[in-house]
């Protein structure tokens, strides 16, 4: 990994700490860099504002750190104007920084490539480096952006057997201790959360994040249903109708069987998270219902495996959604 990715890297990990707070705005991380030494860093404050590249500036302050200097950013840097602050393609262009390393670009109209240009024509060093890790960064303001809807993450935990509870119903607890931490700590990313009607009548479930130092975190609370929802939840009628859901960014599916179902028929599921328990159930809920898979041989090739790992006696695995090949 060259020095310019390894960069863009760690911005891309500073951005995971503005997510989803940033909200209505992308997590964005930015780095200045001098002579290999980081010289200040910063991300997308909660609420939006102030952006990431203006608070690593506003660290290194109004002197001469900036001056010369590399600023690694994972978005391209706002060209537009907005009540709310600064355009920061101004901000960096009288900063003095030397040069700037762009991990993604900004497909917002308003500054797609207008960033850079304003960067360029104050005799800055621009370079767009396409980077993996930024662009995982910005997975759900970019979906938002490319296709008017959220990145979508199907949460399933199961036993052995693929049941997500006995044939009675009772699921508390298939998976262990480890394993239900990790959860909340994924739910703690995402603007909102969805269960179906049959598992928030049955379960009452909090879907709230219950980790120390996180519970602020707590997703918005969504039901997929044609009907009313509780107070203090959001109903969704349809897997499509997520395109209308304003301003969220990240969508995190719980359950069950139906709502995973109809999720993956809709082809609306962009990442699968996977917990199993070492435990048979024989006879239970299956954590899949029936979604319209035509034949074995369109069942394959549809995931990639991004991450496995064991949580306690547990087995976490990650998997990405294939990108269909164009007709």
């Amino acid at each position: 990994m060259n020095d310019d990715r390894r960069w863009l890297a760690a911005a891309a990990a500073l951005a995971a700490r503005a997510r989803p707070l940033s909200r209505p705005n992308p997590a964005v991380g930015a780095i200045l860099v001098r002579d290999g030494t980081v010289i200040a860093q910063g991300w997308t404050q909660p609420g939006g504002r102030p952006h990431a590249e203006a608070v690593a500036l506003a660290e290194a302050g109004t002197g001469s750190r900036a001056t010369g200097a590399t600023l690694y950013v994972t978005l391209e840097p706002c060209a537009h104007q907005s009540t709310r602050g600064p355009a920061c393609a101004e901000l960096v262009a009288a900063s003095g920084v030397a040069r700037v390393v762009i991990g993604c670009g900004d497909p917002d109209p308003r500054t797609a490539g207008a960033g850079i240009a304003r960067l360029r024509a104050a005799g800055i060093a621009v370079d767009l480096a396409p980077s993996p890790e930024a662009e995982a960064s910005l997975a759900g303001y970019l979906m938002l952006r490319r296709r008017g809807r959220p990145e979508v993450t199907l949460k399933l935990a199961m036993s052995l057997d693929g049941a997500i509870a006995t044939g009675s119903g009772e699921s508390q607890w298939i998976t262990g201790p480890q394993a239900r931490a990790h959860c909340h700590a994924m739910r703690a990313k995402a603007d909102a959360i969805l269960v179906g009607g049959s598992t928030l009548r049955a379960d009452s479930p909090r879907l709230d994040v219950r980790l120390p130092g996180l519970e602020g975190r707590s997703p918005e609370r969504w039901v997929l249903t044609r009907g009313t929802a509780p107070d203090g939840w959001h109903t969704l009628p349809s897997p499509e109708a997520i395109h209308a859901m304003a301003g969220v960014q990240y969508l995190f599916v719980e359950g069950g069987a139906a709502t995973a179902a109809a999720f993956l028929r809709a082809g609306l599921v962009d990442r699968l998270l996977l917990y199993r328990a070492p435990i048979l159930i024989g006879g239970g809920l299956p954590c899949i219902s029936d979604f319209g898979l035509g034949s074995l041989a369109d069942a394959h090739g549809r995931w990639r495996r991004v991450d496995s790992r064991r949580l306690g006696s547990d087995i976490f695995e990650s998997y990405e959604a294939v990108p269909c090949s164009p007709e």
